[in-house]
């Protein structure tokens, strides 16, 4: 009696030898257990494959991330002096110097583009708007502490979120 029932398939995951499979990586046909796979549109792969893939996208030079840095650092310091005289009206301001601080950065870097860049620029757009809120706290503005810092940190938020998520693909509309 022969025995068809027993399983012919012997694949071990070519990271952890100790683990049976039946999947495989959809670009390099290697086999990968459920805790290599990573799931991608198009099938499984395998985190080799998926990190290779990634690397294609980052395209920024070494120096696009001192330049992106200075440059949100530099343009988001006069938005902060321009909002800083215009108090409430730094809700409407401070989103739109966001969006042209994120479009500089981008013709800057010559739309280049990596995962670590435009957290770079945010950072830098971050210390760009400290000064002004450092002068808040040192010399106050308006009798209270509290009101002085309340339109400088509103504009460091809005000014930050909205080129943050500009730079890094997410838009909302």
């Amino acid at each position: 009696m022969s025995e068809e029932g027993t399983a012919t398939n012997t694949n071990v995951c070519y990271i952890h030898p100790d683990r049976e499979t039946m999947l495989r990586c959809n670009r390099c046909d290697r086999p990968i257990c459920t805790q290599c796979a990573v799931l991608t549109p198009t099938g499984y792969r395998c985190k080799n494959c998926v990190r290779g893939q990634l690397k294609v996208f980052d395209t920024a030079q070494w120096f696009d991330y001192p330049l992106s840095f200075t440059a949100a650092a530099a343009l988001s310091f006069v938005g902060s002096i321009i909002a800083s005289y215009l108090g409430f009206f730094v809700i409407f301001i401070a989103p739109i110097i966001g969006v042209i601080t994120a479009e500089a950065v981008r013709a800057i870097v010559r739309k280049r583009r990596s995962r670590l860049l435009f957290r770079i620029a945010t950072a830098g757009i971050i210390v760009g708007a400290l000064p002004r809120i450092l002068s808040a706290l040192l010399f106050g503005a308006g009798g209270s502490m509290l009101f002085g810092l309340l339109w400088p940190g509103l504009y460091l938020f809005l000014v930050a979120s909205t080129a943050y998520y500009r730079m890094s693909g997410i838009q909302i509309r």
